[in-house]
């Protein structure tokens, strides 16, 4: 079995098993790294000495029966991304690979894989516990709508026939259901775990409940969607979130409170049981699984963010609440990718959902919990935020003196705000220093203050403030570095006005995006209710929305205006938002004149013909 946990009939005679305790399905090739939730579930079950096994992407009834009827339960998880946007562009194209797939091959899991699966194991194991799990779950945990089908949805609880939600990082939760299901207690009487959703009659809800507005008034009315989602995004904070409940007429859907967040004990434990760390072998043939590349020589080292960016499904996933891994922890998983073979000296990545958070944004989170209607960065920064990078850099430092490693990256996100906080600007220089290959990612999104407050960002002068201090660190290290913004085209709030500024940005700067990223409503965000809505639910006041294909169009050309195919499209932008002054040869204009394009072109063609005629 090489290490890995038994996904067929010949593994469980190996290890002498007739029936697993548990099964785990997943909408994702089998890879046994704790960047993989199904993976650390697993591991952490087997670690509480129960047997685990795996099925990946179950394509007939034979796949289902493959392992038998566990003893305890069914866990299925759509894989670490919803199945939806694994599947399909923001122009709701079918993408060519999937790399959360062997061999890159799309087609292996269905759409909607959670609600595909859940119905399956109900079907063949009608009397057995199910329980849903994982991203695609837990953001479709209460009514949505759904960008794809362009709707919206009831809870996936009701969809998929399951038994239980278990949302959110679920270890805390996965161990009480564990051993109560152990302990023979049905899981129907499951009704009071933290981080779990249950569907229950009225008379069951918890005294405390608030009442969310109900799937029919979510579903018809807009301004009550919004309203419901603003309610949820309250009660996600496990000292202060209340029960909630929606209405499905027969029964309620219970959200009870978040769970506890994981102890640092616990966070470093889970991190190191015994994981392969890589792809079943049983994929050699197609090639591997492609999304272990850049997780391999990656350290994991926090988890929530209290960013709060609305188009982000982190708070209503991860949580605010920012817990952290102990040095030792990071150190020893350091050296232990050290050893492997394959290992050439570089560490690709030290972070998590934001690299440079290690505590909670202040002290009063950790007695009175999170602020219900203000975020700790935006659009200012909170005057309790408390700001230190002492001890993330002392980690780095140490990891980058280990024997065998040469260089140690931060890849998955700094938040530059964040960074010019700190008014000791050790750990700035020592970025700019020693942990970027040559440029730096970072998640500016927008020049518009206005959009920005819709995107739940800070204001733009956060980021030019940082701009000027990161070239000024690079020349005075001697270093020729480059900064490469990510901006965001048709986010709700965005008018063309506002596109036409960004435009001007990129220009002012020299600096023309290789790919855009547009807008994606993906289920369980803030920006996704304003999309779908017009309403910022946070103020209920009405929000721009660029919902046609051409205004979308437009936005993302005039991203790259220089760019000879958008060029129609970017004149459009111009004349409609009466910036025709931004058409010429002066160095702020975005396009030159028609007549000298065709001036041009003109040139070109006979020069052409001319090469022919050689």
């Amino acid at each position: 079995m090489n290490g890995f946990l038994p996904v067929s009939k010949e593994d469980l005679k190996l290890i002498g098993i007739d029936i697993l305790d548990f099964i785990l399905i997943t909408g994702d090739s089998y890879v046994d790294h704790p960047s993989f939730g199904v993976a650390i579930i697993a591991r952490y079950l087997e670690y509480l000495g129960f047997t685990v096994g795996i099925i990946a992407q179950p394509q007939n009834d034979e796949d289902y029966k493959k392992l038998g009827t566990p003893r305890l339960a069914f866990m299925v998880s759509g894989g670490n991304i919803d199945s939806m946007v694994a599947h399909y562009t923001v122009a709701k194209k079918k993408r060519s690979t999937d790399a959360y797939t062997a061999g890159g091959i799309m087609g292996k899991r269905p759409d909607r894989a959670v609600i595909v699966y859940s119905n399956a194991i109900k079907r063949i194991f009608p009397q057995i516990p199910l329980i849903i799990g994982g991203l695609e779950a837990s953001l479709r945990r209460f009514a949505h709508y759904d960008y794809w089908s362009d709707s919206v949805m009831k809870s996936i609880l009701i969809d998929s026939k399951a038994d239980m939600i278990s949302y959110g990082m679920g270890e805390n939760q996965t161990r009480e259901i564990a051993q109560r299901l152990n302990n023979n207690e049905k899981i129907s009487q499951m009704t009071d775990i933290r981080g779990t959703c249950v569907l229950v009659k009225k008379e069951e809800l918890p005294q405390n409940t608030v009442f969310l507005p109900s799937f029919n008034e979510v579903k018809n009315d807009k301004r009550k969607y919004a309203i419901s989602c603003k309610i949820q995004y309250e009660n996600q904070d496990h000292i202060n979130g209340k029960p909630l409940a929606e209405n499905y007429a027969v029964k309620y859907l219970l959200q009870n409170p978040p769970a506890l967040p994981i102890t640092q004990e616990l966070f470093d434990l889970v991190y190191s049981l015994p994981y392969t760390r890589t792809y079943h072998p049983m994929y050699e043939a197609l090639g591997g699984v492609d999304s272990i590349k850049e997780v391999r020589f990656s350290i994991i080292q926090n988890r929530g963010c209290f960013g709060g960016c609305n188009f982000c499904s982190l708070a209503f996933h991860q949580g605010r609440y920012v817990v952290s891994r102990s040095k030792k922890s990071i150190i020893d998983e350091a050296k232990l990718l050290t050893s492997f073979p394959d290992f050439a000296g570089y560490i690709h990545d030290v972070g998590g959902p934001t690299a440079n958070f290690r505590h909670p944004s202040c002290k009063k989170q950790e007695q009175y919990g999170l602020c219900k209607n203000k975020s700790c960065l935006a659009p200012n920064p909170c005057p309790n935020l408390e700001v230190n990078h002492d001890e993330f850099l002392d980690i780095l430092n140490e990891i980058r003196h280990l024997d065998k490693v040469k260089k140690v990256f931060i890849r998955s996100g700094i938040r530059y705000d964040y960074l010019m906080l700190d008014k000791d600007k050790s750990f700035f220089k020592a970025l700019v220093k020693n942990h970027i290959s040559g440029q730096l990612k970072v998640a500016p999104e927008h020049c518009s203050d206005d959009v920005l407050v819709n995107m739940g960002k800070p204001i733009f002068k956060y980021y030019k403030e940082f701009y000027d201090t990161y070239f000024k660190i690079n020349k005075e290290l001697n270093k020729k570095q480059y900064l490469v913004p990510y901006f965001m085209s048709s986010h709700p709030g965005c008018t063309l006005k506002d596109a036409v500024k960004l435009a001007k940005y990129l220009k002012s700067i020299n600096h023309i995006p290789e790919q855009v990223q547009d807008f994606y409503p993906t289920p369980g965000t803030v920006s996704t209710c304003m999309y779908y809505t017009e309403l910022n639910p946070k103020t209920l006041k009405p929000v721009y929305i660029a919902k046609t294909s051409e205004e979308k169009a437009i936005q993302r050309a005039l991203l790259q205006y220089n760019k000879p195919q958008n060029r129609q499209l970017v004149l459009k932008a111009l004349k409609m938002a009466n910036c025709t002054d931004l058409i010429g040869n002066r160095p702020e204009c975005l396009i030159k004149p028609e007549h000298q394009i065709k001036t041009i072109e003109y040139r070109l063609n006979k020069k052409i013909k001319r090469v022919k005629k050689k």
